[in-house]
């Protein structure tokens, strides 16, 4: 058994060593090395990071992993209004208390050590392969805080002394004090028993006063840590349906105050905790608001907007414990393989078992390349986003990473910003997909034994089977991406045929056989897109053929995704998986260009998924029509009824 999750994690070591360009985003967290009490050269802050890392990964497989069948068994109850934790989950926590690990990315000012989130994000992967519902848990903790202060940043209420370099203020540091002390977490409230997915439905009300305070009434389901102090809660403030997400707003509301007597006031009321299939540790509650005060965060109608920020890394952090239930899911299918003997010989050197294990560890290395990519492109944007400009605007920059005026800023957090927003929804999709699979192979290398309790690989697949459902279902992430991609092209599709004869070209005449071989899956993946706008181009021709043809590009430049892209939105799940199989290879093929020893990684990959590719390929040319036909016959009887 593995004494540290971070020392025996190869693939992980590799990101933190070489993999993760750290110095831009160092040098943004500690504004290039001049901010009191930081660190003051890349050198240190490394070795500190790397210290963090291993003093938590032997923390998790010391402390959390032993626990992990107390905190499944022990599951959290609702007494007199509050929620009990069990045993297990209380001595884990009060020691990551005591580590002050809660605040790992908070700034000093508030009690936080100031770390990249990319950091903070590591760690969650060792928790998450100790017990994934403790990191569910503890990532509601330093996500608040820091969504808070962005939020802050925002609306102008945060103060920053330039010269100082110091945060002296902000509107919510009560709260962002609280969770860095561990004294307190947050959570956020989405979903309604009316409402999941389609925000739209959304029935909580945010109203006003005629003193200008705020208050939410309403109700809330499947909330994740919800017997949190501090709740971020999306509500509807505007009378007006058609506006749909654009009469949501943002509210952060106080769920209570401990009095000095000992006793608790509540402003918002837990109505019960969920008993789940899996992540039992983890209390997820219903929230019941009924004028609970509230702070508006920013402006009314912005809540979605603000909303997405928060979503985005949410699910870059599931990312994250996917990648600690794989890891978990495969080291424990090795350890048993490589003891079990049948026929003659260990099972992991039977062939099946064998490519079994393999296809999971690649499974975590494509997870993983996504993943950390994501993350950092998503730190990098909102940090020069809320650091850069205030600097630029007091007539200072940042040199050294080439940010010297408003339009540096602007064009720099673009292009972050989309590498985050396209590589999201994949990360989400494939992680949490592959988190079943390998849970469930997990189970079926362990056999018979696998079914029972005693090995505990069962409460692995419990465990992953809402990883595909909540922050966002696999089929939200693959009609985001699909819709994304194809909004894109439609905004330059002179760019996106350049880029396909480019990727064409390279297919065929690149000196390197894995170069040719990578280009030639992303001009698959090219020629799918392409082949979804043609067929959607058509489709609306037909609609469209009876207007003057001097209307016709307006009538195409503004096509509705929700209403026009029926064809793709049948296939975007397929889509996704080719845009995975694409956006990985590249991902490796770039690092083994810098780092050669990744080149067998990215030879295995292209092995596994360039018959992959073809075989989705056949099933977006050649599926469909039919159910297309079908679905379209019901709405044509349901309207003339």
């Amino acid at each position: 058994m593995s004494t540290n999750f971070f020392k025996d994690n190869t693939d992980l070591q590799y990101y933190f060593q070489r993999g993760v360009d750290w110095e831009p985003l160092v040098r943004l967290t500690e504004l290039d090395f001049k901010l009191p009490d930081g660190h003051r050269s890349m050198a240190e802050a490394m070795e500190f990071y790397e210290e963090v890392l291993t003093m938590f990964g032997e923390f998790v497989a010391r402390e959390v992993e032993p626990r992990s069948e107390a905190m499944d068994r022990e599951k959290p109850t609702l007494v007199d209004g509050e929620v009990k934790a069990g045993k297990a989950w209380d001595e884990v926590f009060e020691q990551i208390r005591e580590l002050g690990l809660h605040g790992l990315p908070v700034p000093r000012e508030f009690g936080g050590m100031n770390a990249p989130v990319l950091l903070y994000f590591m760690n969650a992967e060792l928790l998450g392969r100790g017990d994934v519902s403790a990191m569910t848990h503890k990532s509601f903790h330093a996500g608040i805080a820091l969504a808070l202060l962005v939020y802050s940043f925002y609306e102008g209420t945060t103060d920053f002394d330039l010269d100082k370099l110091q945060i002296t203020s902000s509107r919510f540091e009560e709260a962002v004090r609280e969770i860095a002390a561990g004294d307190a977490w947050g959570c956020m409230d989405i979903t309604e028993p009316d409402a999941g997915s389609d925000m739209a439905m959304l029935r909580t009300r945010g109203e006003q006063d005629k003193d200008g305070n705020w208050f939410v009434t309403g109700n809330k389901i499947f909330i994740t840590s919800g017997h949190g102090k501090w709740h971020i809660v999306i509500a509807r403030t505007e009378d007006d349906l058609s506006l749909g997400l654009d009469g949501l707003s943002l509210f952060l509301v106080k769920a209570y105050e401990d009095n000095a007597d000992g006793t608790r006031t509540r402003y918002a009321n837990i109505v019960r905790v969920e008993e789940k299939l899996g992540h039992n540790g983890s209390a997820t509650c219903a929230i019941e608001f009924d004028r609970s005060p509230a702070h508006l965060i920013a402006r009314r109608g912005e809540g979605f907007k603000l909303m997405l920020l928060l979503m985005n890394n949410a699910r870059v952090g599931v990312g994250f414990e996917c990648i600690g239930l794989m890891e978990r899911s495969l080291r424990m299918a090795r350890a048993y393989a490589q003891e079990r003997r049948s026929m003659g010989k260990t099972i992991d050197r039977h062939e099946m078992i064998a490519q079994y294990l393999e296809d999971m560890e690649l499974d975590i290395v494509a997870t993983r390349a996504l993943t950390v990519h994501a993350g950092y492109h998503e730190e990098m944007a909102q940090k020069i986003d809320m650091y850069g400009r205030s600097l630029i605007a007091s007539g200072r920059s940042i040199p050294s990473l080439g940010l010297n005026t408003i339009e540096d800023i602007e064009r720099t957090t673009a292009r972050h910003k989309w590498e985050s927003r396209r590589m999201t929804p994949l990360l989400k999709y494939y992680g949490a997909e592959c988190a079943v699979a390998n849970a469930q192979r997990c189970i079926q290398i362990h056999g018979g034994v696998g079914y029972t309790k005693d090995y505990g690989a069962e409460k692995l697949l419990r465990d992953a089977m809402v990883l595909p459902i909540y922050e966002g279902t696999s089929q939200i992430q693959s009609l985001m991406a699909m819709k994304d991609n194809m909004m894109r092209i439609l905004k330059n599709p002179q760019a996106f045929l350049s880029a396909m004869a480019q990727l064409r070209w390279r297919s065929v005449s690149a000196p390197d056989a894995l170069e040719r071989r990578t280009a030639h899956v992303r001009y698959k993946a090219h020629q799918a897109l392409q082949i979804l706008l043609q067929r959607t181009a058509t489709d609306k021709f037909k609609e469209i053929k009876h207007l003057p043809m001097t209307k016709w590009k307006d009538a195409f430049v503004q096509m509705d995704p929700k209403r026009d892209f029926s064809f793709a939105m049948l296939h975007a799940e397929r889509l996704t998986r080719i845009l995975v199989d694409a956006t990985v290879a590249e991902l490796l093929f770039d690092q083994q260009q810098r780092h050669p020893e990744r080149r067998s990684l990215l030879e295995r990959w292209l092995e596994r998924v360039e018959p992959r590719v073809r075989m989705n390929m056949d099933e977006i040319q050649n599926s469909g029509e039919r159910l297309l036909r079908d679905l379209n016959g019901q709405q044509d009887a349901e309207a003339a009824e």
